[in-house]
Formats: C-alpha cells, structure tokens, sequence
C-alpha cells in the first residue's frame, strides 16, 4: 500500500509540473496572439548578427566590439534598441554593425537603423509552431533616400528574430523578446 501511495505521489508531482509548463505556454501563446492582433508590441533585441566582412573583422581584432562578442554575433545587451508597432505606425532604433554600400555622409551622427513611419506593404503571416512573420518596407527617419525591407518572426515563447535590408547597406539579423507595451 506505502508502495502504491508513493508511486501515485511521485506521479501527481510529474503531471503538476507538466501542467504548469504548458498553462505557461499558452498564457504566453495567448498574449502573443493579443499582441499580434491588436498591433500593440515593442522588441527589444539582444544580438545582432550582422554579415561578416573584412572591414568588422578589423573592428574585432582592433578590440572596439562589446565583451563576448564575435564577428557574426554581437552582444547588445546595455545597448538601447527597440522596435515598436502600435496601430498603422512603425518606430524603430537598430544600431547597426557592418558597412555601408552607399550614402551617410561624414557629418552624421546617426549611424544606426532608425525608422518612424506608417510602413509600405505591411503583411502578417501565421507561421509554423504557432508564430509570426510580419513583413513590411520602410524610409530611414534621416536619411530618405534610405530604405528598408524588414522581416520579422515572433514566437510563442515572446522571443524574436528580426531581418533588416538595406538600400545602403549590408544585411543584418537581430534576435531578441516581444513584450507588451506599457501604457504610456
């Protein structure tokens, strides 16, 4: 009977945590498809990946990347950055590892990817295993002659993965967390 009882309490115990882990899953799921629906969303990235050229592997052996960064993966964290969707409008601050192809200038201080605008083409897409891909073209806040085609993917567990071309320059991936916006 004691032998019962434990094998029945060490069950229960398993099932409990079971439970718990996909209640979570579908709380986070649940806000995610809010989120999503609503259009009311901020990311905030923690690593870009940007594309490996001669030039950032200089900015590597020269020591200027953040600690624990490598060549194809940057660290982020500390940094300020942001993508936000609330309604039609889209505000963005990306900054941005890798080399221009074309325009900037010498005198300008943004050298990040910066956008505030009602995007081009916006689309929402389901994806696999319950996520997003959202899709949409956007100008450069301060340099319009700049664009950029942006791809994001949203996952249930509220982590992303953020695209960005450029008309300017080099391709770059970011991937981070989606959370709700605080009321401001």
């Amino acid at each position: 009977m004691k032998k019962t009882i434990g094998i029945l309490s060490v069950f229960l115990i398993f099932w409990g945590c079971a439970t718990t882990k996909s209640d979570t899953s579908i709380n986070s799921k649940r806000m995610l498809d809010d989120m999503v629906t609503h259009k009311s969303f901020k990311i905030e990235s923690e690593w870009a990946y940007p594309q490996v050229t001669n030039a950032l592997s200089s900015i590597l052996n020269a020591g200027l990347l953040p600690l624990g960064s490598s060549v194809n993966s940057i660290s982020l964290i500390g940094n300020s950055n942001f993508v936000k969707i609330k309604g039609d409008s889209i505000t963005g601050y990306l900054p941005y590892f890798g080399e221009r192809q074309m325009g900037g200038g010498y005198a300008s201080v943004n050298t990040g990817i910066q956008f505030d605008d009602i995007p081009k083409n916006y689309e929402v897409k389901k994806g696999k295993k319950n996520s997003y891909l959202i899709s949409f073209s956007i100008p450069d806040k301060t340099n319009l002659t700049e664009s950029y085609t942006v791809n994001i993917e949203l996952f249930p567990n509220l982590t992303s993965a953020i695209s960005v071309n450029s008309t300017h320059r080099f391709f770059i991936r970011y991937q981070g967390n989606v959370s709700k916006i605080d009321d401001e």
